[in-house]
């Protein structure tokens, strides 16, 4: 009796063999491996604004390192590196005692001009007098007036030394040329300072200005006052042309041009990529998220006759959230973008 079940078993599994049951699951496989998963996108040839990119360093809109005239004691340095300052704020103050002395040296040589100024004057009011009444002869009026010259030159130039001092002491507090912050200090409190020597070093960050190195074809159609691109590590902004000026070397034109940068967003001395408009041509674009990538080589799903079948192209420039297709389609072409995956 159970011989013969499993024969009627065997039976049975060489009909179902018979009728096809297995080619159809096959053919079922084949049909759903052949349909594109995706959204189809006809490629076209399309009109874009052609840009070239020129490497170069964001650099701040000014930058100077402060130094002083006076040689003496750094007394104390008033900021540390990263500090913000406003325009004239003290930086660094230095010895300058010496300069009280001789600042009363010269006010006590005023008050000694100024006397002197005054008895010529006398001098020259009574010899006018005299002179007018025929008391007294020419030359002494003359000698009067010339006196009287004299002490007015020396109140002038005791003033004028007056005025050096107080400009001199002026280096003994050196203060910020412009708003911005303090990059470098090169000094402690009780160094010494010379003529000339670096003190502080203070950037404006609130603009940045790329000045990049371009062909003369490329240069020949930017303007001043221009809009342009940048970029400052990874970070895109909009710029203005300052200028465009030959490059030292020759055959070379250097683009400035000038990016806001009042939050501060943009790094200083990053490094920046300028893209300049060359005109318009016509692109193959396919959207970048089509893109297959398996090691160096990059696909998109096709159809044909009805299949769908991945093919290698080579790839340019990015064009917003497009990609340039320089070879492995062509306009006509049928290329499926994969569906967004949906969030549960």
């Amino acid at each position: 009796m159970q011989v013969l079940k499993v024969t009627v078993l065997a039976s049975t599994a060489l009909v179902l063999a018979a009728c096809g049951g297995a080619p159809e699951h096959s053919a079922v496989r084949e049909a759903a491996a052949a349909q594109p998963v995706g959204t189809p996108y006809a490629m076209r040839d399309t009109m874009v604004v052609a840009t070239q990119e020129a490497t170069a360093i964001a650099e701040p809109f000014a930058q100077a390192t402060v130094s002083t005239k006076l040689m003496g004691t750094v007394v104390a340095v008033l900021v540390k590196e990263g500090d913000r300052v406003a325009t004239g704020q003290p930086l660094v103050r230095i010895d300058a005692r010496d300069l009280d002395a001789k600042r009363q040296q010269v006010q006590a040589g005023i008050a000694s001009a100024e006397a002197m100024h005054r008895e010529a004057e006398l001098m020259a009011a009574r010899m006018r007098a005299l002179y007018a009444d025929s008391a007294a002869p020419k030359a002494q009026l003359d000698a009067a007036e010339a006196g009287l010259a004299r002490a007015t030159a020396g109140v002038l130039a005791a003033r004028a030394g007056e005025a050096e001092i107080n400009a001199i002491s002026g280096y003994a507090v050196v203060r910020a040329p412009f708003a911005g912050t303090v990059t470098q200090r090169f000094v402690d409190p009780g160094a010494f300072a010379a003529p000339g020597a670096p003190l502080v070093t203070v950037q404006d960050n609130s603009a940045l200005r790329i000045a990049a190195t371009v062909a003369p074809e490329v240069a020949v159609g930017v303007k001043r006052g221009a809009s342009v691109t940048v970029t400052v590590e990874g970070v895109e902004a909009a710029a203005t042309v300052e200028g465009v000026v030959p490059a030292p070397g020759g055959s070379l034109y250097t683009i400035n041009a000038i990016v806001k940068n009042r939050d501060g967003r943009l790094l200083a001395g990053g490094a920046s990529r300028l893209r300049v408009g060359t005109g318009t041509r016509q692109m193959l674009l396919v959207p970048s998220s089509a893109l297959r990538r398996e090691g160096d080589l990059t696909g998109v799903t096709v159809a044909s006759g009805g299949v769908t079948t991945t093919r290698w192209i080579r790839t340019g420039a990015l064009v917003g959230d497009r990609i340039e297709v320089l070879a492995g389609l062509a306009a006509g072409d049928t290329v499926y973008v994969p569906n967004a995956p949906v969030k549960e």
